[in-house]
């Protein structure tokens, strides 16, 4: 029987929390945080676990097989790269870093000891998106044409004065936080971006960083997708729709305040028309952190590279410091 593996949280938080939980058979070994107390109150579910402020013992510590990163994106890279120097393997939150620069060094740690360093772009693992892509993976949507998503969320009060408005820690606003997911998966139907085109504005929080992200991106074939990211959507919101020639698959819902996770696949007929509508609808709990950390286990016990991991974050990254390079001209 294969030895459990120990896990470290470093940052125990609201994500943290939800890594933890979605750790299978592997033990948490010790939950980090900035605020003891918070470490305290994650270490506590699960026995034997220890709490403390120190992010670079915890991250190095020689009972540890694996950290998690769920920590303000200022610290992301850096907790990443110090776990990957000591021979960790490393799950980072998304979107990885403030820029794609500082994941360099993370990506030199790693092929040097040689363990395996995956992103968390988590939204590739839920129910919809995992049969999307395998509807895509198939060929019945013919050859791709465009990808049109919208995500967003209102913040709550006082969100201006919450860390992520703060843009050294951050890095950015809403491009950054939500924006990110949508160009991963864009890229995922799609491929990479040769042109990227885009305005972002500040309309309602009284903050540095932007609320709203609007993005055109295309391929060098020409593919494009079209991208809304909002601070500003009163009503939760998430959208995703994949065109091909053939057939459409449209996501909406992701659960929660965002509601029920549901998959509309639309296939053309040869004579136009109406198309056959096939609707998958997933009412259930969501298991994409438990299904993505299998996953990230699976590329451990295989030697095999995390998909989504370092040069995915850097190409999503890449996208949007081109936009906000454009934006302080």
């Amino acid at each position: 029987m294969p030895e459990q593996r120990a896990v470290a949280i470093i940052g125990s938080g609201l994500i943290g929390t939800k890594r933890a939980q979605a750790v299978g058979d592997c033990r948490v070994r010790i939950c980090c945080d900035a605020v003891f107390e918070r470490a305290q109150r994650l270490a506590v579910q699960f026995p034997g676990a220890e709490a403390s402020t120190d992010w670079r013992t915890s991250a190095t510590h020689e009972e540890v097989d694996i950290v998690i990163v769920a920590t303000t994106h200022d610290q992301l890279a850096m907790v990443a790269a110090t776990a990957a120097a000591a021979g960790k393997h490393v799950l980072i939150e998304k979107p990885g870093a403030r820029r794609a620069s500082e994941l360099e060094a993370v990506l030199r740690e790693a092929q040097r000891t040689g363990v395996a360093v995956r992103v968390g772009f988590n939204h590739r693992y839920h129910r919809a998106l995992q049969e999307a892509r395998r509807i895509f993976a198939s060929g019945s949507l013919g050859e791709m044409m465009f990808v049109r998503g919208r995500y967003g969320h209102g913040g709550r009060v006082g969100y201006e004065q919450e860390w992520r408005a703060d843009p050294d820690v951050s890095g950015g606003g809403e491009l950054l936080d939500q924006g990110v997911h949508l160009i991963d998966l864009a890229r995922w139907f799609l491929g990479d971006f040769e042109r990227v085109q885009g305005h972002i504005g500040t309309y309602f929080w009284n903050m540095p960083v932007e609320d709203n992200a609007f993005l055109i991106l295309t391929t060098l074939a020409g593919k494009a997708a079209f991208l809304h990211a909002t601070w500003t959507e009163w009503k939760n919101l998430f959208s995703l729709e994949i065109y091909g020639r053939q057939g459409k698959l449209e996501i909406s819902g992701l659960g929660g305040s965002y509601g029920v996770e549901r998959l509309a696949f639309y296939q053309m007929s040869p004579q136009m028309g109406p198309p056959e509508a096939t609707i998958w609808e997933y009412p259930m709990a969501d298991n994409s952190w438990d299904t993505e950390f299998a996953d990230f286990l699976g590329d451990i016990r295989l030697r095999r590279d995390p998909i989504p991991g370092i040069q995915d974050a850097q190409a999503a990254l890449q996208v949007i410091e081109k936009i906000y390079a454009e934006a302080a001209r």
